[in-house]
C-alpha cells in the first residue's frame, strides 16, 4: 500500500515515527546514513577544458583544420591564420552555451527549501532541509516552499501551488484523508505535498515521506540528467556535406596526381596541383558563414520576442512537425476569468481580457446594464465581499495579489462598475469563517448602511445546495423542492460540461443581535443565489497561429496536467482537435509502452492529466515516428521534455529556471503565437542557408573543373592557390552572408515542414550546384584558353584573366540563387544587404588586379579594357542561359 492510501496512523506505523514527538537525534543519525542527504544529484560533471576541446570534434571543424594544413603547406600564413581564428571563436561560443546547460540543474536544488521547521526530540526547531530524513515532522504555513515530499497529517485551510511539478497555476487543497485511487497523477494527490511547491493559503503539519533523489521532484532531476540531447537537422546535414566534401577533396587530389604524372609532369609539380584542387573543393568559410547566418536570426527573433540559447536551434525550428505545447500560460492566459453566470433560470456572459476589469454582459446575445439585473448584482456584489483577492496595476496592466478564482469573481464585480473600498463603507465586513478544504467554502457576516446582517457564502455548488433551504429565482426567494434542486443541479452540470470552474454564492439574512460564533451555525439554510463559472481562456492570438501552422504542416498537441473535460473545451477552441482527434489521459498513458504510444501517437491531438514521465514518453515517441518535436513548457515537470525534444522552448515570464536552462528557446512573452513566429524565421534562416551553400559549393564545382579540365587538356594552371584561397574566403564570403539575409519568400508557411532525413542536395539542389558549377568552370577555362593562346608568354595575364571570369561568374550566379525558380523570378535589387556585398567584392576583385603593391602577391597583371568585353560575356552565360531555358518551360 502507498503513502496516499493510508490513514494517518497506518503511516505513523509505516515510517516508525512519533508525531507527537518527532524523531530523536539518534535515529536522524541513522536514517541520514541509511537514505543520505536530502539534496538532488548533479551527476558526473565534465571538466571545462574537456567540454572545450569537445567542440573540436565536429567533423566541419575537421574538415576547416584540414584546410589549414593545406593552406600552411602551400605558405599562405595568413589564410591558415584567419582559418583557425575561425574554428576557435566557434569553439568558443559551442563551449558557452553548454556551461549555461549545465545550470539547469543548479536551479533545480534551489527549488528545494533552505530552512524547515521540524519536530525533534519534541522540539519545533529550524534546521537547513538537506539534513530533513524520512519520517521526520514538518510543518509549514503561507508563503512556505515545501523541503521534501510530505504525507499530510494536519491541514487548516491548507492549499499549495504545484505548478513547478504540474504546470496548473490553481492551488490545489490538500487534506489529511486517505485515497482511493492506487494510481492519481500528482495533481489528484490531495494528501501529499511535494518538495519545491509553494504554500498559498493556510498551514499544515506532515511527515517526511521522501527526500532527495526519491521524492517527485528527484525523479525530475534524474530525468533531465538522463536525457539525451538530440542532434539538429542543420547539424546532421552540415556534417553529412563535411564528409562528402572531404571524400571529393581526396579523391581530386588522386585523380590528378595521377593524370598529370601519366602525362609526365614533375610528382611535386602535380602534388601541388592536387593540394590545390583539395583547397578548392573545401569552402573554408561554410561554417563561418554559417554562423554568422543563425546568429543574424537570433537578432532577428529578439526582436519577435523570442531569445535564442543554442544556434542550431533557430534552424531546427524551421522543420519543426509537431508542436507539443503545454496549455496553461501558453495557450491559455493562465488568469481565470469568469465567462458565464446563472441565476434563477438565467444565464449572463461576460466579456473581457485577463484581469482587465473592462467587460461587458451579456443576456441572449445582447447587451445589458448588470445593475439592473437584481439577481445578478446581488451574486457580484457578494462575491467580491467574500473574498481577499486584489488587483494591482503595474506598468499599465493588471496582476493578481491573491487566489485566482477569488481573483475572477473580483474582477467580473469590477467589470460590473463595483469597487471594493466603496463597497466596504457600504457594508461592514464584523466577522469571517475561513475556507476550509474539508468544508469547501468560506462565509462572512456582513452589515449594510441600514442596519441589516447576513451571511454571505461561497464554495463548491453542489455543498452549497446541499445546505440552502432556498433559491433566488427571478427577484423572490424560491423554496428548494425536489424539481427546483434538479433545475440547479441541471445549470452546473451544464457549465462544468464547458469545462468551467463553478463556484456558488449563497447569502441568508439573520438578526442584528444575533451572535455567530461557528461555520455550522453560520452555514446553514442558506438561499442560493446564483453560480459562476469561470476558466483560464485561451489567447486571443493563439487560434490564428495554430490554423497557420496547420496550413503549414506542423501539427499543435496540447499536453497538460489539467482535467481531460477542461483540455478537450480549450483544444476545441483553439481548432487543435476535431472529430477525429484522440484524447489521451495519464492513467492510460501509464499502462502504454512507448512502441504502443506510437502506434497512435499521430492521431493523438491532447494529453490530459500528464506527469514528466508521461511528457518524455511523449516526445520520445513522436521522434521515433520520424517528428521533429518542439517541446514548449513552464514548470520543472516540462524540463526532462524540452531538453530531450528536438528543440526546447520554454516560457520568459512564468518559466523557471529549470525550464528556462534546459531549453533551447524563450519565448519572452510565453505566447505560443510567437512560437508561430520563429517557425517563420526558421524555416527562412534554413532556405537561406540553402542559398548559400548552393553559391559556395556551385562556386567551387567551378573551381575544380577548371583545375581538372586543364590537368587533362595539359594546359598549365588556370589559377593559383593564393587566388583560389582568395576566391572562397573573400568573394564567396560577403554574397554568402547576404544571402543569410535574404527575405523569406511568399510561400515560406505554405510548405510542409522538410523531412529530417533530406539530404543537402534535395529538391533540385545537387543538380543546381553542379550544372551551374560546371558552366562557371567551363567559361573560366575558355577565357584562360582564348588569352593563353592570343601569347603563350602570358602566362600570369591569362592566369589573370581566368580569374576575373571566375569571380565574375560568381557575383553574377549570387543571384540565381535567391530563388529555387529563376534569377528572373525575383526582383535582383530585393536584397539590398546582396547588393553591396556584390559591389564590394567587385571593389576588392580590382584592387587586388589594379593595386601594384598587391599584384606580387596574388600574381595578377592589369587587365585591358577590350578583355573586360570577353570577360562580361563570358561569366554571364552561367546563369542567364539557365534561365532562358527557365522562361521556355515556363512559356510552354
Amino acid at each position: 500500500m502507498k503513502f496516499h492510501e493510508m490513514k494517518i496512523e497506518q503511516v505513523e506505523k509505516t515510517l516508525e515515527t512519533d508525531f507527537s514527538s518527532g524523531l530523536t537525534q539518534e535515529e536522524v543519525k541513522k536514517r541520514m546514513k541509511l537514505h543520505g542527504l536530502n539534496e538532488l544529484d548533479e551527476g558526473e560533471k565534465q571538466s571545462a577544458l574537456l567540454l572545450f576541446f569537445s567542440q573540436f570534434k565536429d567533423f566541419m571543424v575537421l574538415v576547416l583544420l584540414a584546410a589549414t594544413l593545406i593552406s600552411g603547406l602551400l605558405g599562405e600564413y595568413i589564410d591558415a591564420i584567419a582559418i583557425i581564428a575561425i574554428v576557435i571563436i566557434n569553439g568558443f561560443l559551442g563551449f558557452f552555451q553548454e556551461r549555461r546547460a549545465e545550470k539547469s540543474l543548479q536551479a533545480l536544488k534551489e527549488l528545494s527549501a533552505p530552512q524547515v521547521s521540524v519536530l525533534r526530540d519534541g522540539q519545533w526547531i529550524k534546521i537547513p532541509s538537506k539534513e530533513i530524513v524520512i519520517g521526520d515532522i514538518v510543518k509549514f504555513g503561507s508563503g512556505d516552499r515545501i523541503g521534501a515530499d510530505v504525507r499530510v497529517i494536519d491541514s487548516k485551510s491548507l492549499e499549495i501551488e504545484e505548478s513547478a511539478l504540474t504546470g496548473e497555476s490553481v492551488p490545489v487543497s490538500k487534506h489529511i484523508e486517505s485515497l482511493t485511487n492506487p494510481n492519481p497523477g500528482i495533481g489528484d494527490m490531495e494528501n501529499i505535498a511535494f518538495m519545491g511547491t509553494m504554500i498559498t493559503r493556510g498551514s499544515g503539519v506532515g511527515v517526511v515521506i521522501a527526500t532527495g533523489m526519491k521524492t517527485a521532484m528527484g525523479q525530475i532531476a534524474d530525468l533531465l540528467q538522463n536525457a539525451e540531447t538530440q542532434d539538429t537537422p542543420l547539424q546532421r546535414r552540415l556534417e553529412q556535406l563535411g564528409k562528402i566534401l572531404i571524400t571529393v577533396a581526396l579523391l581530386l587530389t588522386v585523380l590528378v596526381v595521377a593524370v598529370g604524372v601519366l602525362r609526365g609532369h614533375d610528382i611535386y609539380e602535380m602534388f601541388l596541383a592536387g593540394v590545390s584542387l583539395a583547397v578548392a573543393a573545401i569552402p573554408e568559410g561554410l561554417p563561418a558563414i554559417v554562423t554568422v547566418a543563425l546568429s543574424l536570426g537570433v537578432q532577428k527573433m529578439i526582436k519577435k520576442n523570442a531569445i535564442v540559447r543554442k544556434l542550431p536551434a533557430v534552424e531546427t525550428l524551421g522543420c519543426a512537425s509537431v508542436i507539443c505545447s503545454d496549455k496553461t500560460g501558453t495557450m491559455t492566459q493562465n488568469k481565470m476569468t469568469v465567462t458565464h453566470l446563472w441565476s434563477g433560470g438565467q444565464t449572463w456572459t461576460v466579456d473581457g481580457v485577463g484581469y482587465q476589469p473592462q467587460g461587458n454582459f451579456y443576456r441572449n446575445e445582447r447587451t445589458i446594464n448588470p445593475r439592473e439585473e437584481k439577481a445578478l448584482q446581488q451574486m457580484l456584489i457578494f462575491g467580491m465581499l467574500c473574498n481577499h483577492s486584489d488587483l494591482v496595476v503595474r506598468d499599465d496592466d493588471y496582476f493578481l495579489d491573491g487566489d485566482p478564482t477569488e481573483g475572477a469573481l473580483l474582477v467580473s464585480a469590477m467589470k460590473a462598475g463595483f469597487v471594493r473600498s466603496k463597497l466596504l463603507n457600504e457594508f461592514t465586513i464584523i466577522k469571517e469563517f475561513a475556507f476550509d478544504s474539508s468544508r469547501k467554502m468560506m462565509s462572512v457576516h456582513v452589515k449594510d448602511k441600514q442596519g441589516r446582517h447576513f451571511i454571505v457564502t461561497k464554495g463548491a455548488p453542489d455543498v452549497i445546495l446541499g445546505i440552502s433551504e432556498s433559491v433566488l429565482w427571478g427577484e423572490r426567494s424560491q423554496f428548494l423542492n425536489k424539481e427546483t434542486q434538479f433545475k440547479v443541479q441541471d445549470a452546473i452540470n451544464g457549465l462544468a460540461a464547458q469545462a468551467l470552474r463553478t463556484i456558488a454564492i449563497a447569502y441568508k439574512p439573520i438578526q442584528a443581535n444575533t451572535v455567530i460564533i461557528s461555520e455550522q451555525e453560520a452555514e446553514k439554510n442558506l438561499t442560493l443565489i446564483g453560480i459562476q463559472g469561470m476558466i483560464d481562456p485561451p489567447r486571443p492570438e493563439v487560434k490564428k497561429a495554430v490554423k497557420e501552422c496547420k496550413e503549414a504542416g506542423i501539427k499543435t498537441v496540447m499536453i497538460t496536467g489539467d482535467h481531460v473535460i477542461t483540455a478537450k473545451a480549450i483544444a476545441s477552441q483553439l481548432g487543435i482537435i476535431n472529430n477525429k482527434s484522440k484524447v489521451i489521459d495519464g492513467n492510460a498513458l501509464s499502462q502504454m509502452s512507448v512502441e504502443e504510444l506510437e502506434e497512435v501517437v499521430d492521431d493523438v491531438s491532447v494529453f490530459a492529466r500528464v506527469s514528466p514521465e508521461h511528457k518524455l514518453k511523449i516526445v520520445k515517441a513522436l521522434q521515433n515516428r520520424g517528428h521533429i518535436v518542439a517541446m514548449t513548457g513552464d514548470g520543472v515537470n516540462d524540463a526532462p521534455a524540452i531538453k530531450a525534444a528536438d528543440i526546447g522552448v520554454a516560457m520568459g515570464i512564468t518559466g523557471t529556471d529549470v525550464a528556462k536552462e534546459a531549453s533551447a528557446l524563450v519565448l519572452l512573452d510565453d505566447n505560443f503565437a510567437t512560437i508561430k513566429a520563429a517557425i517563420v524565421e526558421g524555416r527562412n534562416i534554413y532556405e537561406n542557408i540553402r542559398k548559400f551553400v548552393r553559391y559556395l559549393l556551385a562556386s567551387n564545382v567551378g573551381e575544380i573543373l577548371v583545375m581538372l579540365f586543364a590537368m587533362i587538356l595539359a594546359l598549365p594552371l588556370p589559377l593559383i592557390p593564393i587566388q583560389i584561397l582568395w576566391v572562397n574566403l573573400v568573394t564567396d564570403g560577403l554574397p554568402a552572408m547576404a544571402l543569410g539575409l535574404d527575405r523569406p519568400e511568399e510561400n515560406v508557411m505554405k510548405r510542409k515542414p522538410r523531412s529530417p532525413d533530406e539530404g543537402v542536395f534535395s529538391r533540385g539542389l545537387g543538380w543546381k550546384v553542379v550544372s551551374r558549377g560546371f558552366l562557371i568552370g567551363i567559361v573560366t577555362l575558355l577565357s584562360f584558353i582564348v588569352v593563353y593562346h592570343n601569347d603563350p608568354a602570358k602566362l600570369q595575364y591569362a592566369q589573370t584573366v581566368a580569374f576575373a571570369t571566375l569571380v565574375m561568374a560568381q557575383l553574377i550566379h549570387v543571384f540565381d540563387c535567391r530563388s529555387e525558380k529563376s534569377v528572373l523570378s525575383r526582383n535582383p535589387f530585393g536584397n539590398q544587404y546582396l547588393v553591396w556585398a556584390v559591389i564590394s567584392s567587385l571593389a576588392l576583385m580590382f584592387v587586388v588586379i589594379y593595386y601594384q603593391p598587391l599584384q606580387p602577391i596574388f600574381h595578377t597583371l592589369p587587365i585591358a579594357a577590350k578583355d573586360w568585353l570577353l570577360i562580361v560575356g563570358l561569366s554571364s552565360i552561367p546563369t542567364f542561359l539557365l534561365a532562358g531555358s527557365f522562361l521556355l518551360r515556363k512559356t510552354k
